[in-house]
């Protein structure tokens, strides 16, 4: 029982300590002439929706939730934020070629359909990310009309 209790405070002690370390957040308080939304004159509905299932994870602004300010929620937020920027960001997007345009549209089309995007991890915790197959129609057919041949 002794050894249980070392082992609790040793946690709890190493929960406090990694609550120093914070993360550079992703915040911005411009959105860039180079923005998808800004470039592509985006529909209200489909500007909406990609808002609220896309740009916390794919643009330079996300929208914390309240956990993000608790270690180690916060360290996951900022490696998936990152990966999710790296990936593609909306906020550079006419910064990219034609070519990697298309190549990003079609990855966007693909990931949706498949229902990769938004991620499951992603839509348990902000439900309304999910993409209902209206949703899913609409923005497939959108992403869609603005590739090039």
């Amino acid at each position: 029982m002794k050894f249980l209790k070392i082992i609790a405070w040793i946690a709890l002690v190493a929960l406090v300590v990694i609550q120093f370390f914070p993360v550079t957040l992703n915040e911005s308080d411009t959105i860039p002439q180079s923005d998808f939304m800004l470039v592509n004159k985006v529909p209200a509905t489909i500007k909406n929706q990609l808002q609220v299932s896309c740009y916390d994870c794919h643009s330079n602004n996300t929208d914390y939730p309240s956990y993000s300010k608790i270690q180690p929620a916060a360290w996951f937020l900022e490696d998936h934020i990152k990966e999710g920027k790296d990936e593609l960001n909306f906020n550079e997007w006419d910064t990219y070629s034609s070519r990697r345009k298309n190549s990003k549209l079609r990855s966007i089309i693909k990931q949706i359909e498949s229902g990769e995007m938004p991620l499951v991890s992603y839509t348990l915790i902000h439900g309304g990310a999910r993409l209902d197959s209206t949703a899913v129609k609409e923005i497939i057919g959108y992403m869609e009309s603005l590739q090039k041949d």
